[in-house]
């Protein structure tokens, strides 16, 4: 077994190689599911950032003990769980890879790693990167669909199954691992709401929640979601957020005056609008966007919908499209009331110059995460844990080596007649 400081350091040499093709890594992100290459770069270095944390961090790891008398100690021994079974998607397929492989690797296990069908090549050159700083079977990886995240995390040899992706797919995982006895960290899908209180900055406010629901053509497990806006700043705020979404530059992700690039492929463009189609049906009022353009392409336009209501199925689902379903709220208390009605718990952002409804926010919101006055952002260190529907197990952060390890207790009686 290597031991911790060779750990850190070959996670320290795969971060530099990863860097050194880091352009290259981000043009496949690009070009196999449509990322701004901008943002696609970001996410390279986001996983560049998150190796080397866990090299700093994984041979500081470590257990406790405990002085049970004069003549005896416990020890609790952090040790690997395994073989980790990492099924990770193709949203931001470098920096969920990086940070779920490297916390799996800075532990002490081995790791077998299913990227997503549609990003192979990102993950193929990533494993090749990661793979040629390790000893030989440290890491491996495994190319296919369904079909194959199932025979994985249904492996009686997988001791964990780390799991980013769909609510859908994180239950089968679920299932699948429940009947092996495998440890699951699941960060499955959400409805992360946005709260605009009043007195806020309607403009500002429209600028934030254009943020959260537009980035990455709103394909980020943390998208906003569904808004409920105060009626005393709505009509600005609708206003503002139809004039951003209408503005934003849509146009192939390689493009880099592009500000909205194309959903990852028609199917899921069809699936984001049927549910824009649903909503309108139901009495949402478009303002901007809810058409599919012509021309070639998976593009959708940023869409703005005012008027929806709780019994809406697009301000209940997660709809990954660059969507904002906005409801207007009579009071604060009344919108964060319907923020909290959901059967997720990922994240939710609440933009607000009242501390005291801020800190009802937080304190009351059943989410792993929760923003004050920005809907992304965080210190680089920082852990998140999702809760109910949206899944469960620390991702990111020191948190995340707990996950991969088990804690193995030693008791020891020094004192022998």
């Amino acid at each position: 077994a290597t031991p911790a400081a060779g750990r850190g350091a070959a996670l320290h040499a795969a971060a530099r190689a990863v860097e050194e093709r880091m352009d290259e890594l981000a043009a496949l992100v690009t070009a196999e599911m449509g990322k701004p290459s901008g943002d696609a770069l970001g996410g390279v270095e986001a996983g560049i950032g998150t190796l080397r944390q866990y090299a700093e961090l994984g041979p500081l790891h470590g257990g406790r003990s405990l002085q049970g008398g004069w003549d005896a100690a416990d020890f609790m021994v952090r040790e690997p769980r395994g073989v980790v079974a990492v099924i990770t998607p193709w949203n931001d397929p470098v920096a969920i890879a990086c940070g779920l492989i490297g916390a799996a690797l800075a532990t002490g296990n081995t790791v077998v790693h299913k990227p997503s069908e549609r990003t192979p090549h990102t993950g193929a050159l990533l494993a090749e990167l990661l793979a040629g700083c390790l000893p030989d079977g440290v890491l491996n990886m495994v190319s296919g669909g369904g079909e194959t995240g199932e025979a994985l995390a249904g492996n009686p040899d997988a001791d964990v199954v780390a799991h980013v992706g769909s609510t859908a797919a994180g239950r089968r995982i679920a299932e699948l691992a429940l009947r092996t006895g495998a440890k699951t960290l699941l960060e499955n899908g959400g409805s992360d709401p946005l709260v605009v209180d009043a007195g806020v900055d309607p403009v500002w406010a429209a600028g934030q929640a254009a943020l959260g629901c537009f980035a990455n053509a709103g394909q980020i497990c943390t998208s906003v979601e569904r808004v409920y806006v105060h009626e005393a700043v709505s009509e600005p705020f609708l206003d503002a957020l139809a004039d951003r979404a209408r503005n934003l530059r849509m146009g192939p992700g390689a493009d880099v005056s592009t500000e909205l690039g194309p959903l990852v492929d028609e199917r899921h463009r069809t699936h984001v609008h049927q549910q824009v189609e649903k909503a309108i049906a139901d009495g949402a009022r478009p303002l901007a966007g809810a058409q599919i353009p012509g021309g070639p392409g998976s593009f959708y336009p940023a869409t703005v919908l005012a008027g929806c209501t709780d019994h809406m199925p697009i301000m209940a689902e997660e709809v990954f499209g660059p969507v904002a379903p906005v409801r207007t709220a009579p009071s604060f208390d009344q919108a964060l009331d319907a923020a909290r009605r959901s059967r997720y718990g990922l994240a939710a952002t609440v933009l607000t110059r009242d501390m005291a409804h801020a800190q009802a926010a937080w304190r009351t919101l059943n989410t792993g995460t929760v923003k004050i006055n920005a809907v992304f952002g965080g210190a680089p260190g920082g852990a998140a844990t999702p809760r109910r529907a949206s899944g469960h197990g620390f991702g990111y952060g020191p948190e995340l080596l707990d996950e991969m390890t088990t804690v193995k207790a030693v008791h020891v009686q020094t004192a022998v007649p």
